[in-house]
């Protein structure tokens, strides 16, 4: 564990980092998202916890959150991480690629959950197998381009390659029958995009 703002590559950013693109979530999420065993990752928010970055609100849904000091440390040693790796302009290029993307996935996403029946756009119930077979085409499509994007992004900032991983994971459940894994899961396809939209958002300190 490090001081709050210190240069750090070891688990407890990755952890720290996470937390800071899911928002409120449990350690079993955290786990799926940084690709560390779960005992591991409650290590490191204990450590974090003590360190005044995270805290943890109980109750049936009890969650981890990043502390406001939590937020400042992140976003202070991901700038560190990307400058010291002089990865700022590969990162901001792959970004701009990213954003050519996002407006195709979001409307993958409307085609998903709607199709029209009779002339009119009706919630999807998947019952027309051949509709969603088409959708599920184009996600593939997209996804191929995304791929590229990743890669380009894992080789600048390897914790980037995570994500690739999970998207591919994501695709390959919904082909398989696990419809939710598009966009209805929180380990869906979408959910794994908004993700990594909000990783280069904070990871380039770019506003919403």
């Amino acid at each position: 564990m490090t001081t709050p703002g210190s240069f750090s590559t070891d688990d407890d950013l990755l952890v720290l980092h996470a937390l800071r693109c899911c928002g409120h979530t449990g350690a079993a999420r955290l786990a799926a998202v940084t690709g560390m065993d779960e005992s591991a990752v409650e290590s490191e928010l204990i450590d974090l916890a003590v360190a005044g970055l995270v805290t943890y609100e109980p109750g049936e849904f009890g969650a981890w959150g990043l502390t406001d000091a939590g937020r400042v440390a992140d976003a202070q040693r991901i700038t560190q991480q990307l400058e010291a790796a002089g990865a700022r302009a590969a990162v901001t290029a792959a970004y701009e690629r990213f954003m050519v993307l996002n407006p195709e996935l979001l409307d993958l996403c409307t085609a998903w959950q709607l199709r029209p029946v009779d002339g009119v756009m009706t919630a999807n119930d998947h019952s027309d197998s051949s509709y969603d077979a088409r959708v599920l085409g184009r996600f593939t499509d997209l996804d191929r381009r995304a791929a590229a994007v990743c890669a380009e992004l894992a080789a600048a900032v390897p914790r980037f390659g995570l994500y690739r991983d999970r998207l591919s994971h994501a695709l390959t459940r919904a082909a398989s029958g696990q419809l939710e894994y598009v966009a209805d899961h929180i380990a869906s396809y979408h959910t794994v995009w908004a993700e990594l939209h909000e990783d280069l958002l904070a990871t380039l300190g770019i506003p919403r």
